[in-house]
């Protein structure tokens, strides 16, 4: 029997958090957050026996958690072919900058004061994300950014938001993988980052949502750009 791939050895690992009880909503969930790490690539079929063995779960389970995963569109079910992770086009890309401006503007515009876990867990990301450009290592780079802006959605103190928002960012993942220069992506928002949490800091919303505007704006270009020319997945 052939090794396991090291992507696969990844998902061993999350072996732990499924019990006997465990649902495929909790497969999906593992299977997201794997997605938003970067675990899967955009085109990459899945296989259900290496995944399902990975993780110690039936293939009924699992196929319930990509029928899931395919309604909140990072999995594509083909007819006689299989199930494969989805690849984002432009438009997916402008509908996801609709999404983010809408929640994250509005989070940090009614922001009355800012929690100290949401400023220890910015300051958190940011020097992640700066750990990470040192080691040239873009993939955590981008993670890091998540986490970033993940925190900045807590200002809106709203637990569905920030589910939305995790459904969201594990599409921009798929957009991520797609950059032929991922430095050029993500190394420009590590400062800016440092710049929005500095008017966090000082307690400038107002500052902070037309920075975090011109910030989302410059994202969503360089990614349009990055999906309208990639190469269809082989």
């Amino acid at each position: 029997m052939a090794a396991p791939s090291d992507s696969m050895r990844e998902l061993q690992r999350d072996r732990v958090l499924l019990e006997r009880s465990s649902t495929a909503e909790r497969v999906a969930e593992i299977l997201r957050e794997r997605i938003i790490e970067g675990l899967f690539r955009p085109g990459q079929k899945l296989s259900e026996k290496e995944i399902g063995d990975a993780l110690a779960v039936s293939r009924n389970t699992l196929r319930e958690a990509f029928r899931l995963l395919s309604h909140e569109r990072l999995l594509v079910h083909e007819l006689n072919r299989g199930v494969f992770v989805r690849s984002l086009t432009a438009d997916d890309v402008r509908d996801i900058y609709q999404v983010r401006r809408v929640i994250e503007l509005s989070a940090v515009r009614q922001a009355r004061e800012i929690p100290q876990q949401v400023l220890d867990d910015l300051r958190r990301a940011l020097r992640e994300g700066e750990e990470s450009a040192t080691r040239e290592d873009w993939g955590a780079v981008g993670t890091a950014n998540m986490h970033f802006h993940r925190a900045l959605v807590a200002l809106s103190g709203s637990r569905r938001l920030d589910e939305i928002m995790r459904r969201i960012f594990a599409e921009l993942r798929l957009v991520f993988r797609i950059a032929e220069d991922p430095k050029a992506l993500h190394y420009p928002f590590v400062s800016r980052n440092a710049d929005l949490l500095a008017l966090l800091e000082e307690g400038d919303t107002a500052r902070a949502e037309r920075m975090l505007a011109d910030y989302l704006d410059d994202a969503e270009r360089l990614l349009v750009e990055a999906a309208s020319t990639a190469r269809p997945p082989v």
